[in-house]
């Protein structure tokens, strides 16, 4: 498929025509009109986003008919994808319906690998406070991943690292929800619970876990650095994951409170042994796998 900018101006003009009729066609449904209203966007804006916009309209249309999880007729039960603005970009994010919600509150789940607070498996782009200037770098960089990764699933992630309670997690873990709407897989592990969690499935589903670390579309490690340092979860878990992530050239994020160079001193040391040499191989590796990108701002949790 072409991309728009290797079209000749003749074909520019006859996209630009078929887009534009399919935008008037749209507009036959009061829905997508006044989602369009709401959202504030002109018509030379929208026409790209046609079939997304449709798709949102339809899939709201569904939750308010909706009776139980059970009949949701979504692409993605229990959730409904819908547009957001940011900057001058649109995005579409897959948002947990209210009945969801519920379920979530009302059962406990089974301890998952990724499980995190709902604030973060609910983080959103619209919900990132973007006037904080300390948090610029990593924002803009969030997008740009954002835009790449539409054309382009061989990236580097991002080695996220500085103060605690930066809102690193979050950043990260809303761009993952955006880009998980587009059927990518999204995983989320904090890293300490998930080298327990390994270490207690040695007799039953220890490949099946390490598996599907090792394959998710977008991988974020995150807390990297707070865990206790072994030779097994530095080179055994560690180490493997990461180099056949880079080997299969698979995007992978860090969070840390700790620096790349602070991160090689804490690896150096297990059981009271310093090995200089494996650290720096998983320092290699993260450095093949990420950007790296430093926040220093207030503590929001606080």
């Amino acid at each position: 498929m072409k991309r728009i900018s290797e079209y000749s101006s003749i074909d520019k003009e006859e996209l630009k025509r078929e887009l534009s009729a399919s935008y008037d066609k749209a507009c036959e449904n009061i829905e997508f009109v006044e989602l369009v209203n709401k959202l504030k966007l002109k018509k030379e804006d929208s026409l790209t986003y046609t079939s997304k916009l449709l798709r949102s309209v339809s899939e709201l249309h569904n939750c308010k008919n909706c009776k139980s999880l059970s009949t949701c007729k979504n692409s993605s039960k229990g959730y409904y994808i819908y547009p957001v603005k940011y900057g001058n970009m649109l995005y579409f994010e897959n948002i947990a319906c209210k009945k969801l919600l519920k379920s979530m509150e009302q059962e406990k789940k089974k301890t998952k690998i990724y499980l995190e607070p709902l604030e973060i498996q609910n983080a959103s782009m619209k919900n990132i406070d973007i006037t904080d200037k300390k948090r610029e770098k990593l924002i803009k960089a969030v997008n740009k991943f954002y835009k790449d990764y539409q054309t382009n699933k061989n990236i580097k992630g991002l080695y996220v690292h500085g103060s605690f309670g930066a809102g690193k997690t979050y950043i990260i873990a809303a761009l993952f929800n955006a880009l998980a709407q587009d059927g990518n897989k999204a995983l989320i592990i904090y890293y300490p619970e998930m080298l327990r969690l390994l270490k207690s499935s040695f007799q039953s589903n220890y490949e099946e876990l390490m598996d599907s670390i090792k394959n998710s579309d977008l991988l974020l490690i995150d807390d990297i650095g707070a865990e206790s340092i072994t030779s097994w979860s530095r080179d055994e878990v560690l180490g493997t994951i990461l180099q056949y992530r880079m080997d299969n050239k698979l995007s992978t994020f860090f969070t840390s409170n700790l620096d790349i160079n602070e991160l090689e001193i804490h690896l150096r040391e297990t059981n009271n042994n310093i090995d200089s040499v494996k650290a720096r191989r998983i320092i290699e590796r993260i450095k093949q796998l990420t950007n790296d990108v430093e926040i220093i701002s207030k503590n929001r949790r606080v």
